[in-house]
């Protein structure tokens, strides 16, 4: 196993969880160091510093894909998203903390939810080991949103970038509509997609056997558990940052496929998936933070490939900021509009693309 110098550029992403326990132990201003790191800091450096478009050789690929490194980055998440979880509720029980404090700690709090809770939970999914995905699922309970398993994996890979997918943003579509219609059709879709899959195994749908009934039991009890201990205000602190981690998942969803349509060949048909079907950035930072999740093409091309590896495209379309200044930007619908809708247009004329 070979480990160059390059590699420990990931330990970057590690800034968050560092962040998050800074924001919990010194609290006073540094409560809000993570929300002001993450979408203040790096969308700005991300404007300064270059871009980089390099791939990986053969070799390089063979080599890095096989180093057990980058996936101990990913497990030290799961220790590090419970621990900074349970010092979180800790601490906005204390009742020498001021509301604004405790506002901050939550709200970075809700950020380690979304970064390191769900985005390493979508790499963890992915992988073909048990164990893996079992730690996927633990993330994703620091969220409540252990249904985005089923729904990402079987759902939308295989509808992304049609109308049959409610994380695919159509042309148009506010974020804010965009949240209400993503977060309720994705969570019918992953009880539709359970429902079939126990129908082809002659298995009852209200049975054990149900995922998505065994998610919301550990969620009720896990939710049960906090309030029991911490009490109501820890309660209410642990949903607050879930809920923010969720919303920063679907900002993501939002950005990743806007606009962008496959052909559809006949009804409920659609060409394969294409690197023209997601928005991508080569910007630096966000890449690193976000453990690469912003080449998502080469994602969707092939969903096992590890982040360490994945590749840039020249064909995909490429957003003219970083996915965390992105992400600020469309919270503006009228500056999202003005800056993306042009680029959908080249795109859906480059590419022969049905834009909804």
């Amino acid at each position: 196993m070979k480990f160059y110098i390059s590699d420990s550029k990931y330990l970057v992403s590690y800034i968050v969880p560092l962040g998050t326990f800074l924001s919990l132990y010194l609290a006073g201003v540094i409560s809000f160091i993570v929300p002001v790191y993450a979408f203040v800091i790096i969308p700005l450096l991300e404007i300064l510093l270059p871009k980089s478009d390099k791939n990986l050789s053969e070799k390089e690929v063979t080599e890095k894909e096989k180093n057990i490194f980058f996936d101990v980055l990913l497990y030290l998440n799961v220790l590090f998203q419970y621990g900074l979880l349970l010092y979180m509720l800790f601490r906005v029980t204390q009742p020498d903390l001021l509301w604004w404090e405790k506002t901050g700690m939550i709200f970075s709090m809700g950020i380690s939810c979304g970064v390191l809770g769900i985005n390493v939970a979508h790499e963890l999914g992915h992988r073909t080991s048990r164990w893996e995905q079992r730690l996927s699922k633990a993330l994703l309970l620091t969220s409540m949103y252990m249904h985005f398993f089923i729904e990402h994996n079987r759902g939308h890979h295989k509808n992304v970038s049609t109308k049959e997918d409610p994380a695919s943003a159509k042309k148009n579509e506010s974020i804010y509509a965009f949240y209400f219609r993503s977060i309720t059709f994705s969570f019918i879709s992953a009880w539709n997609l359970e429902k079939m899959r126990l129908e082809r195994i002659g298995k009852k749908t209200w049975s054990i056997k149900n995922e998505m009934i065994r998610f919301i039991i550990i969620e009720f009890i896990f939710a049960l558990a906090i309030g029991l201990y911490f009490g109501f205000a820890g309660l209410i602190a642990f949903l607050c940052a879930a809920a923010i981690g969720i919303l920063l998942l679907e900002t993501v969803n939002y950005i990743e496929h806007y606009g962008l349509r496959r052909k559809e060949i006949e009804p409920g048909i659609y060409e394969k998936v294409k690197p023209t079907h997601s928005w991508n950035s080569d910007h630096y930072l966000g890449r690193i933070m976000l453990y690469e999740l912003t080449r998502h093409s080469d994602h969707h091309y092939k969903a096992t490939r590890k982040y360490q590896v994945l590749r840039h495209f020249d064909e995909s379309p490429q957003l003219p900021f970083g996915y965390p200044g992105s992400m600020v930007l469309s919270l503006f619908p009228p500056l999202w509009f003005k800056t993306m809708n042009p680029l959908v247009d080249q795109w859906q004329t480059k590419n022969d693309l049905h834009v909804g």
